[in-house]
């Protein structure tokens, strides 16, 4: 009989945080070229905004868990991931405009995968369940937050269809499947399918959380400014 080697749990955890963020990294990395390249920058715009929209959030993650310095300025696989999305989709986007709304696509499947990163990498370097479940959203919306920054846009997660909460959700998933003591593997793959099926139900039936009333005054003002 062979001996089994045990199994390195902390080593395995370290691994799927690596994959899921590397992963996350370059569907982000695919919405903020997708829409660099449909607001006509050149290609330097477009790969700067395809690592800006893919590392925000991972950044701002890292730097709060103490995780420094950040995985993306200190391990090349998230620039060179970074720059090969961008890179495909700048000269490639004819193929894939093909796809119904593929900014929101990739930005729905980057989201899953940031949100139940975040929270994992999270609860690695010991945070509470909450504060885990928190930091996975912020992870997830950060690159989105970032991407529209530079484009002069409101963040998508102050405007769209159920955003951050569907992050909120994919990670607490997460954290209380590590509660549970489940598989951290099978966790993350619930989670990410919650947070993505919730963004896509979402878009598809314009899901919204409450908005603010304003006068009719307030709205058309509102209104006016946005189209100028």
């Amino acid at each position: 009989m062979f001996a089994v080697p045990p199994l390195d749990v902390a080593a395995a955890l370290r691994t799927l945080v690596l994959t899921l963020d590397l992963l996350g990294t370059f569907v982000f990395a695919l919405s903020g070229a997708v829409a660099g390249v449909r607001r006509r920058l050149d290609l330097f715009g477009v790969l700067v905004l395809s690592f800006v929209a893919a590392n925000s959030g991972g950044i701002v993650r890292d730097l709060l868990i103490g995780a420094t310095p950040p995985a993306a300025i200190r391990d090349w696989r998230y620039l060179a991931v970074s720059l090969l999305a961008g890179a495909l989709m700048f000269f490639w986007y004819p193929v894939i405009k093909r796809l119904r709304h593929p900014v929101l696509l990739f930005d729905a499947a980057g989201l899953a995968l940031f949100c139940v990163a975040g929270a994992q990498k999270a609860l690695v370097f010991g945070l509470e369940p909450v504060m885990a479940a928190l930091l996975g959203m912020l992870t997830g919306v950060g690159g989105g937050v970032a991407r529209d920054v530079l484009l002069s846009e409101i963040p998508a997660v102050l405007r769209a269809e159920i955003y951050a909460v569907a992050a909120l959700a994919g990670a607490s998933v997460v954290v209380a499947g590590a509660a549970l003591g489940l598989p951290s593997t099978a966790s993350a793959c619930a989670g990410a399918a919650l947070c993505f099926g919730l963004r896509l139900a979402a878009i598809r039936y314009d899901w919204h959380l409450p908005v603010a009333r304003a006068s009719a005054q307030a709205a058309a003002d509102a209104d006016a400014a946005e189209r100028r």
